[in-house]
């Protein structure tokens, strides 16, 4: 009975970033139940730190700035209707067509991040580095432009990435400041997304070491970055977590696309409470390696974008077998395989799971209504009587081998860290600085012990207990899929390593974004890319953040 009292209150901090949670509907002792899961801070000073204290707006700029002179308020003014909210197609066409170049794509997108991104009354403290040779790599793409015929959609387009994903010539911090000096190379799909042309814009901030770490602090904090802010409710409503800057950059048009990570509703989350696009792949589909991790079993990179067109893209332009990944998997998809083929519209004849206690949420029910004019066939279907035991020692165990892994072989040799015990005593040196909620997380992963044959037994069981979580209603109603809210179900199609895509689905009275989760079995991205674009399309549901247009 404790152990399952932890597991609801650890993932009611972990998958739902919570601080206080409204009304909800804890069933078969997990979290996925919540029916409102999104997290309404009432007075910002319930923040301990809001901007950084380790990050100053003169230190991320210093290295752009003199690159920035004279692009001004009438360039960026100008530019807007070419560029803000715009999908990757028309932002290419309009390159195409001599209106745009490369270079003020990317100085549109540096000049609107410095203009709202930090120490100002509409900061979201979402961006935590700027990429020095952006502006030059621009330019050298405005170049190759004249000679090179076939090109992927994603060529010069400006990528933020979430600051666990290694990149060359930025630090990779994970949001710690024991990682500040942490100099990398690039992870594997960092090479794949530079193959195909996309420029590196910067990084985005997150929950600190993506939120598996201090257990009592809100969601989209770092001591790097500070506290991520939504846009659509700035101080007000919350970010999600843990890729909270990747969503928060996505939503305010700071870049055209982002790159976030998730072990349990770590895209998912960001993505709905942003009313953004966010796909959580097949685990395996995209390699996890030189990405800070959590675990081996459950972590996966995943596109973030405002449009599921430009989702696609992004994904496809991430693809690639790693043989130094063991879960990577080899995949018949052909380069353009996702975008060219996502756009089919469908919904016609799929049966999809609608779950039953999800019903009394209006925007999912008018959500339902949509996807049945669109030809879906929506059974509405109670849930197994399924738990999910040992969920957290899964991410103590995993994290105890593949954090000192990553250090071993992806980090800086120069920070001098190896494990959990090295980190914690680092932030012990100044706690207020750099652990103000404490790592009550961290110093979980070190207390927590197993042997082989118990944590092989712990995976084991979970993933079939998920997969079975899954399976029953498919095998009973003949189901093609499910439609679920935001990240209420991330925790079952993390352990089973389905693949799930949340898109946006409206807002609540107040304001705050939910998000439509569709989820399938292993490798069917094409078939969610399908069924989210049909209904994308049909209810045209994203609104932009007004205090950001």
């Amino acid at each position: 009975m404790k152990q399952n009292i932890l597991f609801i209150l650890i993932t009611i901090l972990f998958l739902n970033n919570c601080k206080e949670i409204k009304k909800t509907n804890i069933k078969n002792n997990n979290t996925e139940g919540i029916l409102d899961s999104a997290v309404v801070i009432k007075d910002f000073r319930d923040f301990k730190v809001l901007d950084s204290k380790f990050l100053k707006n003169e230190t991320l700029w210093k290295d752009i700035n003199e690159s920035l002179i004279g692009f001004n308020q009438v360039n960026y003014d100008a530019l807007k209707p070419l560029i803000l909210e715009q999908d990757i197609p028309t932002i290419q066409k309009n390159i195409k067509e001599g209106e745009l170049s490369y270079e003020q794509l990317v100085k549109f997108y540096l000049y609107r991040i410095r203009q709202f991104d930090r120490e100002n009354e509409l900061s979201l403290n979402s961006v935590i580095a700027i990429n020095p040779n952006a502006i030059e790599l621009a330019k050298i793409a405005d170049a190759e432009i004249k000679t090179t015929a076939e090109r992927h959609p994603i060529f010069g387009m400006p990528i933020l990435l979430k600051d666990n994903i290694n990149t060359k010539g930025m630090a990779t911090t994970a949001g710690a400041i024991a990682l500040s000096n942490n100099q990398t190379e690039d992870a594997f799909i960092v090479e794949r997304l530079k193959s195909h042309g996309a420029i590196i814009l910067g990084k985005a901030n997150l929950s600190e070491w993506a939120y598996f770490f201090c257990g009592d602090c809100p969601s989209g904090y770092s001591a790097v970055g500070g506290q991520t802010l939504n846009p659509y409710g700035r101080r007000i409503i919350d970010t999600g977590g843990s890729s909270s800057g990747s969503g928060v950059a996505v939503a305010a048009n700071f870049c055209v696309a982002a790159i976030g990570s998730e072990t349990s509703g770590s895209i998912l989350s960001p993505a709905s409470q942003n009313s953004v696009v966010g796909f959580k792949p097949t685990v395996g589909l995209l390699s996890r390696e030189g990405i800070v991790p959590i675990s081996s079993t459950l972590d996966t990179a995943g596109p973030i974008t405002k449009n599921v067109t430009d989702n696609a893209i992004v994904l496809d332009a991430m693809l690639g077998y790693d043989k130094a990944d063991s879960k990577s998997i080899k995949t018949d998809s052909t380069n353009g395989y996702y975008f060219q083929n996502y756009n089919k519209k469908d919904l016609q004849g799929k049966r999809l799971g609608a779950y039953k206690r999800l019903l009394k949420d209006s925007l999912y029910s008018n959500a339902l209504t949509v996807l049945k004019a669109q030809g879906a066939t929506i059974i509405e279907i109670e849930e197994p009587e399924i738990e999910l035991p040992d969920f957290l020692r899964l991410l103590n165990l995993d994290m105890k081998n593949d954090l000192p892994e990553y250090l071993k072989k992806y980090a800086n040799p120069n920070l001098n860290l190896s494990s959990v015990s090295d980190i914690i005593k680092y932030n012990n040196q100044d706690s207020l600085l750099n652990a103000p909620y404490g790592q009550s997380l961290f110093k979980g992963v070190v207390e927590d012990k197993a042997t082989n044959t118990a944590f092989t037994k712990i995976k084991r069981t979970l993933k079939f207990n998920g997969r079975s979580y899954f399976l029953q209603p498919i095998k009973k109603h003949n189901l093609d899929g499910f439609v679920s809210i935001n990240n209420y179900h991330a925790g079952y199609a993390a352990v089973a390593e389905y693949p799930a895509i949340t898109v946006p689905m409206g807002y609540s009275k107040n304001g705050e974004p939910k998000g439509l989760t569709f989820i399938t079995k292993p490798q069917k991205e094409l078939d969610l890319l399908n069924w989210t674009y049909a209904y994308e399309q049909a209810s045209k549901a994203r609104i932009a953040p007004k205090q950001y247009n």
